[in-house]
């Protein structure tokens, strides 16, 4: 069986062309560009779409924003999640069954009519439980309208006089100490273990109180630095380096965050919002990662920003086979090839104009990151190639 090949544009599994996934988010900025006044023409020739891709991507925008009849995104993903959710209840109640079967011999039926009990008063239906735990409903309703016992009766005043007790003394007494005012004070013949058992089950206990465990936060680790300034990649997929800048509006700051392919210098994630939080992050890495497939053991390398230190951005890059790879603290010439990007696009974008809104800026970066750097702008290090141009080169000679 041949094994699913990704060519850069597209997955090919068993030689079917997968068409290639795009983020949520990069549809939106295509989206606004639209909004904005460009063509659909326009759009498609700028960013390599197929005018069919915009149109169907425009018309489940108007069917979510009630302009068109349908089912929308929302709704569909809800269908999709309650299908899911629909085939994990089925597995579970096997499994249950499954359980149930060799539980039946090991737990009494009194326990499990106490269990019947608790599932009714808080809705379920009586029938379903007996049925499912191999009880009758009829033994669970002799049970329930049987007499209690000799040891529950005596179990339940106990508790009331504990109560007594632990009042008197201004509820400093621990069960050491009821006990001994029970059976010296009181004359009562009540052993510790079922005085600590009762106060146990009632809530009760003595000053200072039962001993509380103290909170140890671990020392957070980050990873090691795996490039030591060596940024220099023989091929892409090997190396990405990731970073977020900043640049304000009148409204307020909009924050992008980048992953780059060093080989290439293209710009394979990116993420934009008004907040740098840890999702900013993990959501330029998940693009990258979902439109690039690397391959086990590349190195996505950054600062020690905590939006990089996140338990969320450390999980989605090892579960993709990655290795974090972190600078010194303090130290730009660490990362110096994306501290470079942002210096290039401070000159030639955020600089240039006073930004009204957070959407302008928004969809100046989106064009100026997926438009202009990745496919038009000729770079340096790349031999004046554009990095999508120096992507085909090496794959026309890796074929070759």
């Amino acid at each position: 069986m041949e094994s699913a090949v990704w060519n850069g544009h597209a997955l090919i599994i068993e030689g079917v062309v997968v068409p290639k996934p795009y983020p949520p988010e990069f549809r939106a900025r295509v989206l606004a560009l639209l909004r904005a006044g460009k063509t659909v023409e326009q759009v498609a020739r700028e960013l390599d779409l197929s005018d069919a891709t915009i149109y169907n991507w425009r018309r489940q925008d108007e069917i979510d924003t009630g302009v068109r009849p349908g089912l929308s995104s929302p709704q569909a993903a809800e269908l999709a999640s309650a299908r899911r959710r629909i085939r994990e209840l089925e597995e579970e109640v096997l499994i249950l069954n499954r359980a149930a079967e060799k539980w039946k011999p090991v737990v009494p039926p009194k326990e499990r009519f106490t269990l019947i009990g608790e599932l009714a008063d808080q809705g379920c239906s009586i029938n379903r439980a007996a049925r499912v735990l191999g009880v009758t409903t009829a033994g669970f309703f002799a049970w329930r309208h049987r007499a209690p016992s000799e040891r529950s009766i005596r179990h339940a005043w106990l508790t009331d006089v504990i109560r007594e007790v632990h009042a008197e003394s201004f509820q400093t007494y621990g069960s050491r100490r009821v006990h001994a005012e029970l059976t010296l004070g009181r004359g009562l013949k009540v052993g510790h273990g079922a005085v600590e058992l009762l106060m146990g089950r009632a809530g009760l206990h003595g000053l200072p109180g039962p001993r509380k465990s103290r909170l140890i936060l671990p020392k957070l680790t980050t990873a090691g630095d795996l490039v030591r300034r060596e940024f220099a990649r023989e091929a892409s997929n090997q190396l990405w380096v990731t970073d977020i800048t900043e640049h304000p509006t009148r409204e307020g700051k909009v924050y992008c965050c980048v992953v780059l392919d060093i080989c290439s210098r293209k710009v394979v994630g990116w993420s934009i919002d008004s907040s740098q939080t840890a999702a900013l992050a993990t959501n330029a890495l998940g693009m990258a990662i979902q439109s690039r497939r690397p391959p086990p053991g590349a190195v996505i390398h950054s600062d020690h920003g905590a939006q990089f230190t996140s338990w969320a951005f450390s999980q989605r890059a090892l579960a993709s086979g990655l290795l974090p790879s972190m600078g010194a603290v303090g130290s730009c010439y660490d990362n110096a090839v994306i501290e470079s990007f942002w210096g290039r696009m401070q000159v030639e974008l955020l600089n240039r104009r006073r930004w009204n809104t957070r959407l302008e800026l928004a969809n100046a970066i989106f064009e100026y990151l997926e438009i202009f750097h990745n496919r038009r702008r000729r770079h340096s290090a790349l031999g004046m190639l554009t990095p999508n141009e120096y992507e085909k080169m090496k794959r026309t000679i890796h074929v070759a």
